[in-house]
C-alpha cells in the first residue's frame, strides 16, 4: 500500500500536487488541508475581476468540489496546522486533532507584509490576500469615497485601477522613485506612472509615511512631510512574506522561504514544499530564487508530484507573470535582474510595445504591454543559447 500523502495548503500549488499525483497513478490516501472555508481557488483575480464584482467566489474555484470527491482527495477546509512532529510523522491541528503522514507537502504560500507604523491596526486599514479580505474591502468601500493605497506594486496598482473605475478618489503612496521598481525597467515604470495619473490617480513617488491617523477608524495617512492624505479606507500593499514559520519551527532549513532542491524536497526527505513559500537554486539564473507566480505554483507542484512518484526531476523554470490595470495587460517573461541593456520595440503612446532586457547581448527577459505575441515568443526564446539579433516582433 502506498504511503499517505498530506498536503498543507489548499491553494494553486497544493491543489496541483493533489491533481498531479492522481493523474500520475498515485492510488494511496491523499489529504489536502486548507485554512480557508473555500475549495482551492485562483488568487490573481482577487485584486482585479473579483474586487470589481465581475466574478463571484465560485468563479474563482480551480475545480468544482465534486472533483476532489471523484478523485478520492480528502479536502479538509477550515483547518489550520500548527505543528509538525517530524519524528512521529504527525501533524498537530489548531482544533487539537492530529494527522499522520507518509509524505508531507507544504504549500503554505505567503502572508501580506504588515507595516510597523503607528495606527496600522486601526479599523479600515486592510491587506489583500484572500476572498475574505476582498469581501471586507468591498464592504468598506461602499462607505468610503477616498481610498489610499500604500505601495505601487502589482496589487496596489491593480486595486487603484478598480477603485477608480468604481468612482473613488484614489491616492497611491510609494517610497521608491517609480512604480514596480523591483520588477520592471524605468521605461515600463514611466508608462504606468503616466497611465495612472492620466486616469486621475494621485500617485506620489519618493514619499515616506509617518503614521496612519484617525480615532478607532482610519481617517488618513500622515506623510513624512507632515501632510495628511485623507482616506476612509487604506490598503497596505507592500509585498508578501513567505509563510515558512511552520517549517522553521519543525527544524527545516529556511531562508526567506523554505529551502528545497530541484525536486521540491526539503532538508527532510519525507517533506516537500512547493509554490510561493519556497526558495530554490536556479542554474538558469545562477542564484537562489523565490517566485510568487501562478506559473511557479503549478510547475513546481507538478515536479514535486513526479518526485513523490519516484521520478527524477530537476525544476529550473522560465518564470512568467502578468498584471491587468484598466484595459492594459502587462506580461513578463523571465527575470530582468542583472540586465545591462534594454531595447524598446513598438510605441508606448500606442499602448502596445515591449521592452527586451539583455545581459552581455543575451536576451534574459521581456516585458510586453498589450503585446501577447511578443510575450509568447519571448517565453520560447529566453534560456536558449545566444543567437544574434533574436528579438520577438511587437
Amino acid at each position: 500500500m502506498q504511503e499517505e500523502v498530506v498536503i498543507v495548503g489548499a491553494g494553486q500549488a497544493g491543489a496541483q500536487v493533489a491533481q498531479s499525483l492522481r493523474q500520475g497513478g498515485f492510488e494511496g490516501p491523499l489529504r489536502l488541508i486548507g485554512d480557508e472555508p473555500h475549495p482551492p481557488y485562483q488568487r490573481p483575480p482577487l485584486s482585479k475581476k473579483f474586487l470589481a464584482g465581475e466574478v463571484d467566489a465560485e468563479g474563482l474555484w480551480l475545480r468544482p468540489p465534486a472533483f476532489f470527491e471523484t478523485n478520492n482527495i480528502d479536502h479538509i477546509p477550515g483547518a489550520r496546522v500548527v505543528a509538525i512532529d517530524r519524528g512521529a510523522k504527525r501533524l498537530q491541528l489548531e482544533n487539537g486533532d492530529t494527522l499522520s503522514y507518509g509524505k508531507l507537502v507544504l504549500a503554505t504560500g505567503t502572508d501580506a507584509r504588515r507595516l510597523k507604523l503607528d495606527g496600522a491596526d486601526k479599523k479600515g486599514v486592510v491587506t489583500l490576500r484572500s476572498i475574505a479580505d476582498v469581501d471586507d474591502i468591498r464592504e468598506r468601500m461602499k462607505s468610503s469615497q477616498r481610498v489610499a493605497i500604500i505601495g505601487a506594486g502589482y496589487i496596489g496598482l491593480e486595486v487603484a485601477a478598480v477603485a477608480k473605475a468604481l468612482g473613488k478618489s484614489v491616492s497611491v503612496i510609494e517610497a521608491q522613485d517609480r512604480p514596480m521598481k523591483r520588477v520592471v525597467s524605468e521605461a515600463v515604470s514611466d508608462y504606468f506612472t503616466k497611465l495612472h495619473r492620466d486616469q486621475g490617480i494621485d500617485l506620489r513617488l519618493n514619499t515616506g509615511i509617518d503614521a496612519i491617523v484617525g480615532d478607532e477608524t482610519v481617517s488618513g495617512v500622515k506623510l513624512n512631510n507632515g501632510e495628511i492624505v485623507p482616506a476612509e479606507l487604506v490598503l497596505v500593499a507592500v509585498g508578501a512574506e513567505p509563510n515558512d514559520h511552520l517549517a522553521e519551527e519543525a527544524g527545516l532549513e529556511v531562508d526567506n522561504g523554505i529551502l528545497v532542491d530541484g525536486s521540491g524536497q526539503t532538508s527532510d526527505p519525507d517533506i516537500y514544499a512547493v509554490g510561493d513559500c519556497t526558495r530554490f537554486y536556479s542554474n538558469r539564473y545562477q542564484r537562489s530564487v523565490r517566485m510568487e507566480s501562478v506559473q511557479n505554483a503549478i510547475d513546481q507542484a507538478k515536479a514535486a508530484a513526479q518526485a513523490i512518484l519516484g521520478q527524477d526531476v530537476d525544476y529550473d523554470p522560465l518564470p512568467w507573470f502578468w498584471s491587468d490595470q484598466y484595459d492594459i495587460k502587462l506580461q513578463i517573461a523571465g527575470l530582468s535582474e542583472g540586465y545591462d541593456d534594454t531595447v524598446i520595440v513598438g510605441a508606448p503612446d500606442d499602448n502596445k510595445f515591449y521592452v527586451a532586457y539583455l545581459n552581455a547581448g543575451r536576451l534574459i527577459a521581456v516585458d510586453s504591454i498589450n503585446s501577447p505575441r511578443s510575450h509568447m515568443m519571448a517565453r520560447r526564446v529566453i534560456g536558449e543559447t545566444w543567437r544574434e539579433g533574436l528579438l520577438p516582433d511587437a
